[in-house]
């Protein structure tokens, strides 16, 4: 297990040393971000904002339009929701080599609290054009992400969490923009997962298997933009979809899915994630029962529709 906050540092520091013309930026929170340990490798490629993120992205705006790869970081709750004004208005809308890998995304945050726990990143981003949306599943795939983040022209999010998470891939992975991955095969009811949920959609699909019930299992890393293809496919095979998300239901994974489906191939969805509601402060391995974002949760909205 490996925390994907772990390959904030490691990527970039790999990235200046490999001659790269990246610089990056935080608000107080390199400690956590781990951006403290680029900072102490480039120490004239970082700039602390402090706790101003309104400022930090006015700030990465600036050295972007002045031709840097800029990454930021901070916690997403207020990275994304302080800044979203100077996001829309500066970042996206001229396009900028603005690259937001900022931490503790989602409900995993933990004892941080409903104020410190984010449910609605990708619903905000996603509706902002020039704006790309990555979820990893582990480590592995964060550090790809951030990889590809930087060699893609204009904003990316990648969307990083604070705990240890199990390993979906290994050291040999490979990430292929835009392309939602095919993990398990399967031709009774489509399982879509995103970040964390990925290895609970896998582990759904095992449970499911002891029933007889074949889940094919997608990893939809890229929110946006959205494999459609990949994804139509698949229900047209199955004829029944099932979404899970460290996220609102509404507006993320699930909504993007919907979308996709309800305009091209009407499909029965459920699904599975943060409810209309705020978090709550507790250990994430509560969080998740909690909520009802777990492995036993999806397999259960795939038996609702068979």
């Amino acid at each position: 297990m490996k925390a994907t906050r772990e390959a904030i540092p490691a990527v970039l520091t790999e990235l200046a040393k490999g001659g790269a013309d990246i610089v990056a930026l935080d608000a107080d929170l390199a400690k956590s971000t781990g951006l403290d340990k680029f900072a102490a490798a480039f120490p004239d490629r970082f700039f602390d904002c402090g706790v101003a993120e309104q400022n930090m992205i006015g700030t990465a705006n600036g050295l972007a339009a002045a031709g840097k790869t800029v990454f930021v970081g901070g916690f997403t709750v207020f990275t994304v929701g302080r800044a979203w004004d100077q996001l829309r208005n500066v970042t996206c809308y001229a396009n900028l080599n603005v690259k937001i890998c900022s931490s503790h995304a989602g409900i995993s945050v933990g004892e941080d609290g409903a104020t410190h726990q984010t449910f609605e990143d990708i619903a905000l981003l996603r509706m902002l054009p020039t704006m790309k949306i990555l979820v990893p599943a582990d480590y592995w795939q964060a550090a790809e992400m951030l990889r590809a983040a930087a060699a893609l022209d204009g904003p990316v999010f990648v969307r990083i969490g604070r705990p240890k998470v199990p390993f979906v891939y290994d050291e040999s992975y490979k990430f292929e923009f835009g392309q939602a991955e095919v993990l398990r095969p399967g031709a009774d009811v489509t399982l879509i997962g995103c970040g964390v949920t990925v290895k609970m959609a896998l582990d759904a699909a095992t449970e499911l298997a002891e029933d007889g019930i074949h889940a094919e299992v997608i990893n939809a890393a890229t929110i946006k933009p959205l494999d459609e293809d990949t994804i139509i496919a698949s229900a047209a095979k199955t004829g029944r979809v099932v979404t899970a998300e460290e996220h609102s239901v509404i507006g993320g994974l699930g909504g993007a899915v919907a979308e996709v489906l309800s305009e091209n191939l009407p499909t029965p969805l459920r699904r599975v994630g943060l409810a209309d509601r705020y978090g709550k402060s507790a250990p994430y391995e509560e969080l998740f029962p909690f909520f009802g974002i777990t492995a036993e949760e999806i397999a259960a909205a795939a038996r609702e529709m068979l």
